[in-house]
């Protein structure tokens, strides 16, 4: 079977360890779980959280559709429609992102920034992203326009996650600067040509994740499947403590602890 999985979808050999965990749960058939009251947001959904959990990493992790992912848990005996993992993927993945927030390392003081496009009910909109020397996403922005107010929006946000960076490398598009001398004064700013390699190389994995879809509807489901790429990419790459205090209403259950302490 996992030789097949690979085959067909072209995943790696990390995806077996889910089988291994939702087998141990028992949860290779469909049952109905009553939800423990620190639990509250899995509260009302017919299936548990670690069968949730699964579909939704599955999704925001590798190339595949929504009937991709529905066919992958049928053949571990639980039948799901892939309506209902696209609203597992919009509902939950804010939520495991707001729930994992303490636990996520502080952004180094390197910032390399940059845009890119993506399509939007067949119109392209603007994608701000940010990571720091270590590959790191800080965050992401689904913007309609390229402007001033955009670009400040995202250095506010960005700026939230931690500390002021020192250094901030960016192309010259005409708004970076009047931001970062209101928000970053005391900053470097960088626009050499070849300066923001990094961010613009790392532009590929979420293209690479987009590519295999049919398309984005709505402004909201590229915020979220722009964000929680960026989620999934923090954790393979270890900017995350899972071991530590999460928020105790959204807790990450220790199925999707283990698959990305895994992966």
């Amino acid at each position: 079977m996992a030789v097949r999985w690979y085959l067909r979808y072209g995943l790696s050999g990390t995806v077996a360890l889910a089988d291994d965990l939702l087998r141990q749960a028992g949860l290779m058939r469909r049952r109905d779980v009553r939800v423990s009251p620190h639990r509250s947001s899995f509260a009302g959904f017919r299936f548990p959280p670690e069968v949730i959990i699964v579909a939704v990493r599955w999704y925001l992790r590798y190339g595949l559709s929504y009937r991709d992912v529905e066919e992958l848990l049928a053949e571990r005996g639980i039948a799901v429609d892939h309506v209902s993992v696209y609203r597992w993927v919009q509902r939950f993945t804010p939520l495991l992102i707001n729930a994992a927030r303490p636990c996520r390392h502080a952004p180094g003081d390197r910032w390399f920034v940059d845009e890119t496009y993506v399509k939007v009910a067949g119109r392209w909109v603007y994608l701000y992203r940010a990571i720091d020397q270590y590959g790191q996403v800080i965050d992401v922005l689904v913007s309609e326009k390229r402007d001033l107010a955009a670009t400040r929006r995202f250095f506010t946000r960005a700026l939230d996650h931690g500390p002021r960076p020192t250094e901030v490398s960016t192309d010259r598009a005409p708004a970076y600067p009047r931001v970062l001398d209101d928000l970053l004064p005391g900053a470097c700013h960088l626009t050499e040509q070849y300066s923001n390699n990094a961010v613009e190389a790392d532009h590929g994995r979420l293209k690479a994740r987009l590519r295999p879809m049919r398309g984005l509807n709505t402004l909201r489901s590229a915020h979220v499947i722009s964000t929680g790429h960026a989620f999934v990419q923090n954790l393979r790459r270890g900017h995350y403590e899972l071991g530590g205090d999460v928020n105790p209403r959204h807790r990450i259950p220790a199925a999707f602890a283990e698959l990305a302490h895994a992966i």
